[in-house]
């Protein structure tokens, strides 16, 4: 019968709910066969007595009434005995689910307690998840006394439990999940909601506590090394988000898994994603441009010169500008189980000066060139680098349908779209997708990202031009960059700059990283939203620097939770960054 052998389950619950519970197993014979229905009608409290199942209907709030039909039901509060708590607790005044734990721990020589639900209220993610529950008319009570790990340890701890561990769920999908567990997990269907995962995992945690038992009963931390993080992330500083200045009636760049670039001096071309469109949620069909004018910004759609033409409404792809008029769309996909989409060439009239949005027009134009197999990818880079005075798209990274990670590379010849063998030396990067990738010196900059077990990575690599080839270089970094992934990056005056993503390190979440080139110094500031009235997603956004004002532009950015909804940052953002980078 293995380890449940001789083991009794009472499960409490609202009497109401009891009820249809209990009506349930009585209606299904394979429950019924499951629980040991020993037949007969409930009595009282007790809806439902199996073999080794009793169910009992009772508010867990009213101590005495639990405690009188738990003896009951034939509890005996001498042998060992677990709890598990499993989103329960917190659906409780506080006063209340403190005296349940401390009355578990009173009356029960040998205990075990098991709790799983929520943390950190605070950030922006904590913010949406507060507001799907208060939807609901179910208030989560336990966040704003205990808002992380350390402070529903100290609970447990001051309410009679004698020992006490805890982790949020990335931490014990890592190191408490098996391998193949892992693995099964990851392979049960297509997906490609990684920030949403992640960042869910970083609001729910695990508690294991015990008293009285005979050896100690910790299973989180048995048999294991779990490296936790080291304290709060130092900031070296705050920059003030505002929301960007904009005339405009559109809801078009209210998205995600998009691309923004500047085509043209003031002008922002932003495509592709998932988000709001004619009222409803879909993947963006149009084109939307951010125009700029003297103390504002004007955003309007983009008229499509043959708006017939398929553009596949496509996400996480890469635009890049090789003229005034020209820029290469390169991959995307649809679904995750798509197999990837093409190349896309857009044309931009030369003389456009645009003052409106509706000036800017574009063409699509399909290709199908030899290099085409390459580009059938996402969450890949694309960028500029110079060989012996030639300009190359040198394409890296990403995933497709087949492979959840990808770490090969091409270079495209930029006027003839083919791929070009190029010699690298020196240590290959580890597989990664999600990542940043950023122009400098001819070459490339190579940030963070995803890598091949679902783990953002910190490492930072220049592919740097050699006479003969090219060269990757690691670039140290002091102290370490914090892993991360689905952030931006821009490159100013030697500084490479990392906007927003996604860590793992849940007391905070990425502001603006500043790594200076020169000396490896890497600094990160928190960004201050006090002035926005409602929470900055920063992660699958799109940012633009604009160097001359020394201006970030945040564009979009958010996700489709499976729990929680879908939440877009709703307008654009402004951040003033001259600060930083004159300090720096």
């Amino acid at each position: 019968m293995g380890l449940l052998h001789h083991t009794v389950v009472y499960e409490v619950d609202f009497p109401n709910v009891a009820c249809q519970k209990a009506t349930l197993i009585k209606r299904i014979k394979e429950l019924s066969a499951l629980v040991g229905d020993i037949g007969g009608e409930g009595l009282g409290v007790i809806t439902f007595s199996g073999e080794d199942y009793k169910l009992l209907g009772v508010d867990l709030s009213e101590l005495s009434e639990l405690e009188r039909a738990l003896e009951e039901a034939g509890l005996d509060n001498e042998i060992p005995t677990l709890f598990i708590a499993e989103v329960v607790l917190t659906y409780m005044e506080n006063s209340r689910s403190d005296a349940l734990i401390q009355w578990a721990a009173e009356h029960f020589s040998q205990a075990c307690f098991l709790l799983y639900e929520q943390i950190h209220p605070e950030d922006p993610f904590g913010c949406v998840m507060q507001q799907h529950f208060s939807q609901l008319n179910s208030a989560l009570h336990s966040l704003a006394q205990y808002p992380d790990c350390e402070a529903q340890q100290r609970r447990f701890f001051e309410k009679g439990w004698s020992e006490c561990s805890v982790m949020d769920m990335n931490e014990f999908f890592t190191h408490c999940t098996p391998e193949d567990e892992q693995q099964r997990v990851q392979a049960l269907e297509p997906f490609d909601e990684y920030e949403e995962w992640h960042l869910k995992c970083s609001h729910y945690f695990v508690l294991t506590a015990s008293k009285g038992m005979e050896s100690s009963w910790t299973p989180l931390l048995s048999n294991m090394t779990v490296p936790h993080c080291d304290g709060p992330v130092r900031m070296a500083g705050s920059i003030t988000a505002v929301v960007c200045a904009t005339h405009s009636e559109i809801s078009g760049l209210r998205r995600y898994g998009h691309h923004s670039v500047l085509i043209k001096p003031n002008v922002i071309l932003t495509t592709g994603g998932f988000g709001e469109e004619d009222g409803q949620h879909c993947r963006m069909r149009n084109f939307h441009v951010l125009v700029k004018h003297a103390d504002y910004w004007k955003a309007g759609c983009v008229k499509k010169e043959n708006p017939d033409k398929r553009w596949d409404e496509r996400l996480y792809h890469t635009v890049s500008c090789l003229s005034s008029s020209l820029a290469l769309v390169v991959g995307g996909r649809t679904s995750p189980s798509s197999a990837g989409l093409g190349m896309l060439w857009l044309k931009f009239p030369e003389t456009s000066n645009a003052s409106d949005p509706g000036d800017v027009t574009v063409e699509l134009v399909s290709l199908q060139p030899a290099a085409e197999p390459a580009a059938l990818r996402w969450r890949h880079s694309t960028t500029e680098v110079i060989f012996k005075g030639e300009k190359y798209l040198f394409l890296y990274g990403g995933r497709s349908a087949m492979e959840p990670v990808l770490g090969d590379w091409y270079f495209l010849h930029t006027q003839e779209l083919s791929c070009t063998v190029i010699p690298v030396e020196g240590p290959v990067p580890e597989s990664r997708h999600s990542h940043s990738a950023c122009s400098w010196k001819g070459g490339v900059l190579i940030a963070g990202g995803l890598g091949a077990v679902e783990q953002p990575l910190g490492s930072v690599f220049f592919l740097r031009e050699l006479e003969h080839g090219f060269q990757w270089q690691t670039v140290e970094t002091h102290p370490p960059l914090i892993p991360r992934y689905s952030h931006t990056a821009h490159v100013h005056d030697g500084k490479l700059l990392l906007v927003g993503g996604v860590w793992f390190h849940s007391s905070s979440v990425p502001g603006i990283t500043v790594i200076d080139l020169m000396t490896g110094l890497c600094l990160d500031y928190a960004i201050n939203v006090e002035h926005l009235e409602w929470p900055l997603m920063l992660h699958n956004h799109s940012s633009v620097l604009l160097p001359n004002e020394k201006e970030l532009l945040l564009i979009g950015g958010g996700g489709n939770c499976f729990s929680f909804g879908t939440h877009l940052n709703p307008e654009p953002v402004s951040l003033s960054l001259s600060n930083i980078l004159t300090s720096h």
